[in-house]
């Protein structure tokens, strides 16, 4: 059997930009995004701590130091806000319970409930 399982996580990242006139997805930093193992068009989930929204998108490799929501996501997600990147994975679930995702956590020394690193 196979079961969905979380494959990487960028833990609070800070959004650099939102662009409505784009036509889709959300630009990560390529260091970040290779250090995550997203992979470009792969298909990720977006949860704004800031504002509680969750978006299903796609990531596009972006600038250094770029999170930006682009096209619909950026009624979604503003300029500032502090959001949560994960991607996930089908895995067979005997292999699933040895299988340790890949946590880029982008504000290692506060408390998650902080609202900036």
């Amino acid at each position: 059997m196979m079961i969905e399982m979380l494959k990487s996580k960028i833990h609070r990242a800070k959004v650099t930009d939102a662009n409505l006139d784009y036509e889709g997805s959300f630009s990560i930093d390529q260091k970040v995004m290779k250090e995550a193992k997203i992979l470009t068009h792969e298909a990720i989930e977006i949860y704004n701590v800031t504002n509680g929204e969750r978006i299903k998108t796609y990531a596009i490799k972006g600038k250094k130091g770029e999170f930006c929501a682009n096209g619909a996501a950026a009624h979604k997600i503003r300029k500032g806000d502090i959001v949560i990147i994960c991607a996930y994975a089908l895995i067979d679930e005997k292999k699933a319970k040895k299988f340790k995702p890949t946590i880029v956590n982008l504000c290692p020394d506060k408390k998650s409930r902080d609202k900036e690193c």
